[in-house]
């Protein structure tokens, strides 16, 4: 992976637009880039184009959006903003968080308008950190889903997506200026294309063992759930162009991953009043804080894995999901009408009934928790319980390459590389320096809505 000379080249053919990533990001700026005029191509090293998008369920916040005001929610960019800074101690790029907040309605609705995304606002319990209800997802919330959408989209518009097309070096003159890539195809073949603007779409590093040893060990011993494709190939690239990176050690880890069977249980049974116990039968963390910062508490436990305890009620809530009704066919769930049947099914101490009554003297208010979570205002958890074994997770990290309010790369000095381009996991996010930064959907609407700008900005550019 390098930066080669543009007289190095051999180039076969130009497109004004190349993107470089089929996922999320790569379809919404290549559909966003054709809307804006732009003849555009996506390059994708895989055989399909389904990226660490296809792995999430697909959820993206959009505050201020219509489907907010139907359900007479009212929300706006400002509120969205401050939950931002709140959620990441103030610590993230409060222009890019306002942005990213600004738009984030507005990309909702050009998705469901404009590429046929059939999104609708999920208004059945709330996301960790975020104070109205403004997460959007397809029928079934799974982000397969909304990847085949933007494939339908990506078919009506006549634009290709190339399979099996690694990028392995990018064309640059000293400018920074880039003029294309070289693809190395799987039996070896060689082929030079040319491009008047570049998007890198190719996600983060968390497939990087090295780049996470360097940056995020902490985490190292997660299981990885993402793409294998993030590789920090952007990363690499934009160094080497003199960009500039940001919040590095970000990324987005998940206390909820079923064990031994990677399917990712939904956390409203956390947010309903559910909470989790290591091998011990004790709880070890404020579980509410977010399944992102839970991931680095369940590595640190004994064995690495908890037990997730919910009830009915949080089990009801979940099967809106299309991800829980995997876990449920896996048989991931475990049922108990008991304390005893539960302690039985899970293989817990005794403890673990202790456990539960303080989980239920704190849901009333008459006790404080020594976390410093508050149980109030849900029902008391009552048989029959259920449980899953979970262990944690690094999906994707949330550092990257620093880019402008269209998705341009910026270099340390803050000036503009002249046409490169990036989005999602590729740029820094809005998540802050570390794991506990991370809200519900930062990475998706990253992804789209970097991935619209920057498509529109580099048929701008192109022009």
């Amino acid at each position: 992976m390098s930066v080669l000379s543009p007289d190095k080249a051999n180039l076969e053919g130009e497109v004004d637009v190349l993107v470089v990533g089929g996922g999320g990001c790569g379809l919404t700026a290549a559909l966003s880039a054709n809307e804006a005029g732009a003849d555009v191509l996506v390059l994708e090293r895989d055989s399909s184009a389904l990226g660490t998008t296809a792995m999430s369920t697909g959820l993206i916040p959009g505050a201020g959006s219509r489907f907010q005001r139907e359900k007479g929610i009212e929300d706006s960019a400002d509120l969205f903003t401050a939950d931002l800074l709140h959620k990441t101690k103030d610590q993230t790029d409060h222009d890019i968080a306002a942005h990213m907040s600004s738009v984030s309605g507005p990309t909702v609705e050009w998705l469901v308008d404009s590429c046929g995304v059939p999104l609708s606002l999920v208004d059945s319990f709330d996301y960790p950190g975020h104070t109205k209800r403004r997460m959007h997802g397809t029928p079934n919330r799974t982000g397969s889903e909304l990847m085949g959408a933007l494939h339908d989209a990506m078919a009506r518009n006549s634009l290709d997506v190339v399979l099996e097309a690694p990028v392995t070096d990018l064309f640059a003159d000293d400018s920074g200026r880039v003029h294309g890539v070289r693809i190395t195809r799987p039996d070896g073949t060689i082929e030079d294309l040319g491009c008047k603007a570049l998007i890198l779409a190719c996600c983060g590093f968390a497939g990087s063992n090295e780049m996470l040893q360097k940056y995020i060990p902490e985490i190292v011993e997660a299981e990885f759930f993402g793409h294998p494709g993030n590789k920090g190939d952007a990363i690499r690239w934009g160094r080497d162009l003199g960009a500039a990176v940001g919040d590095i050690h970000a990324y987005q880890g998940h206390g909820g991953l079923a064990y031994g069977q990677g399917v990712p249980i939904l956390w409203a049974h956390i947010m309903e009043g559910g909470f989790q116990v290591n091998a011990g039968g004790k709880r070890f963390s404020n579980e509410a804080k977010g399944y992102s910062e839970q991931a680095v508490e369940i590595v640190a436990q004994p064995d690495h894995f908890a037990w997730s305890i919910y009830d009915e009620r949080c089990h009801e809530v979940m099967k809106e999901f299309d991800d829980y009704r995997d876990a449920l066919k896996a048989n991931c769930v475990r049922k108990a009408e008991t304390f005893d049947e539960l302690s039985k099914l899970t293989k817990l101490p005794d403890v673990l009934h202790d456990t539960i009554t303080e989980v239920e003297v704190m849901t009333r208010g008459e006790k404080s928790d020594s976390f410093g979570r508050d149980f109030t205002g849900h029902p008391v958890l009552k048989a029959p319980y259920y449980a899953v074994k979970v262990s944690a997770a690094l999906f994707h990290t949330q550092g990257g390459l620093i880019v402008d309010n269209s998705g341009r790369v910026k270099r340390e000095d803050g000036s503009l590389l002249p046409n490169l381009f990036a989005g999602g996991g590729a740029a820094r996010g809005i998540s802050g320096p570390s794991c506990w930064g991370y809200m519900a959907g930062n990475g998706l609407l990253t992804a789209t809505a970097f991935g619209w700008l920057s498509g529109t900005a580099a048929a701008k550019t192109v022009r």
